[in-house]
């Protein structure tokens, strides 16, 4: 690689944005946001088809490490907001009390009780 590549390549490292952080990312930091999540994901998830536990049931585990539509929160988010055509995943946008807020909620629950270390909460500031 010549002098020049180098440079202009560490420059475009120096340039590139963060990745903007997720509101899952944020609410991890808040046990209350964790806590509704929880309660969200429990009454209206576990209660019918997702086990509460790292299990299989009518649907699949949200609390290991293999996601079937992507693994990113926004990948989450996308499929509980969404739903999943042909399954018995219906798309819960606009039906929670607080909106996209409490989606991002159970997102940050979910990444709370994962058993990927990689899906751990932040450690506290």
């Amino acid at each position: 690689m010549s002098r020049a590549s180098l440079l202009l390549a560490l420059v475009l490292l120096a340039c590139k944005r963060p990745e903007p952080e997720s509101p899952a990312q944020v609410y991890l930091r808040d046990p209350a946001a964790v806590a509704r999540g929880r309660l969200i994901f429990v009454g209206n998830c576990g209660a019918y088809c997702h086990s509460t536990q790292n299990v299989e049931r009518d649907a699949p585990s949200l609390f290991d490490c293999e996601w079937k539509h992507g693994s990113r929160d926004a990948d989450i988010f996308h499929v509980i907001s969404e739903g999943v055509p042909g399954t018995r995943m219906p798309a819960w946008k606009g039906t929670l009390p607080e909106g996209d807020a409490d989606i991002w909620r159970v997102v940050a629950y979910l990444r709370s009780a994962s058993v990927c270390k990689e899906n751990a909460p932040p450690a506290p500031h």
